[in-house]
């Protein structure tokens, strides 16, 4: 049976390196109905094929006018979301997604960065909401984000904004993937805290001896998720592993705060869900080390409310408010096609 027509609803697609996830979004941020696929990473055109059956499925399924869609994938768009220019995880080098979409799914379409969709997603109807200006840092693999000032979706002169995960925050540090050392993602990510759980099994196996057998894999197989499993079971090992991210995610914040000043900032990714396991050391940290402690306020560091839809849901809507905002389009969006 198909949902209710609801005037104004929009699809979302969030496009990770595993999974194609859609929705279809009504306004006020409701998602009535999803589909996924997996993502063929090695291949454009299969990729492409998953985001079509996808919103095919949708449309199926939905009673009802659709008003666009927006896309939103894990890579660096350039500014007006035209094309892929890197994507780590997926074929996309260079690409003209939004062309090559365009033309098989009939759908006016705002395309790109899935961090800038999930910060809009939280600003709309979230964690952020109505703030002047709100960065959002998803902690995952890696470390994304996206910028909303004023209102407005802001993805930098290039369309790369908020690509927080390579600040350099020691110097000559650990190897990044993206060339440079001691980025940021080193220290304060999912994969960080693997790692560093790998690190200190190798350097004390007998006092890492409880660890391992809660996680119950062996050391050099050792996991984020297995160190965040441990640590939300009260590991002493891991709580304090957790703490050390959380220590290093708000150094990055103090320094973010120095240049940006932001009123909120909110944490999301799978990271996030260790809630104040995390969060209470980035705040402690932030603390000591603003710029100006003591003489001046802080951002509000928050968990994000949306969770794993927040991309579905800020792509939606980044759409519909592009087409009902004629005079002031934000980056990504195409004419309905005739």
């Amino acid at each position: 049976m198909s949902p209710p027509a609801v005037r104004g609803a929009a699809l979302g697609i969030d496009i990770g390196g595993t999974k194609v996830a859609g929705g279809v979004v009504a306004p006020d941020g409701t998602i009535l109905s999803t589909a996924r696929r997996g993502t063929p990473g090695a291949s454009v055109r299969e990729t492409e094929d998953a985001i079509v059956a996808v919103v095919e499925e949708l449309e199926a399924g939905y009673d009802g006018d659709l008003v666009g869609a927006g896309i939103g994938a894990a890579g660096w768009f350039d500014r007006n979301g035209d094309t892929v220019l890197f994507s780590p995880h997926l074929a996309w080098r260079g690409t003209s997604l939004r062309q090559d979409l365009a033309a098989r799914l009939r759908h006016p379409l705002w395309v790109g960065n899935d961090a800038d969709a999930a910060a809009w997603a939280e600003y709309r109807y979230g964690a952020a909401r109505d703030a002047d200006l709100a960065l959002m840092i998803t902690l995952g693999t890696g470390i994304g984000g996206g910028i909303v000032l004023d209102g407005r979706l802001r993805r930098g002169s290039h369309g790369v904004a908020g690509e927080w995960g390579h600040m350099r925050v020691v110097p000559d540090g650990r190897l990044c993937a993206c060339g440079n050392r001691g980025c940021w993602e080193q220290y304060a990510s999912g994969n960080a805290l693997g790692r560093t759980a790998r690190e200190v099994v190798r350097s004390s196996p007998a006092a890492a001896a409880r660890f391992l057998e809660r996680a119950g894999v062996p050391a050099e197989q050792i996991t984020g998720e297995d160190v965040a499993r441990a640590a939300a079971q009260g590991d002493p090992l891991a709580l304090e592993l957790v703490a050390d991210i959380g220590g290093w995610l708000g150094q990055g914040i103090a320094d973010l705060a120095a240049v940006l000043d932001p009123e909120v900032v909110v944490i999301g990714g799978a990271v996030s869900a260790l809630g104040d396991l995390v969060l209470v050391p980035a705040r402690d940290r932030l603390d000591r080390a603003l710029t100006g402690r003591g003489f001046r306020p802080g951002p509000r560091v928050v968990a994000a409310e949306l969770g794993p839809a927040a991309g579905i849901v800020g792509a939606a809507d980044l759409i519909r408010h592009d087409l009902s905002s004629p005079g002031r389009p934000l980056p990504g969006a195409v004419p309905p096609l005739l």
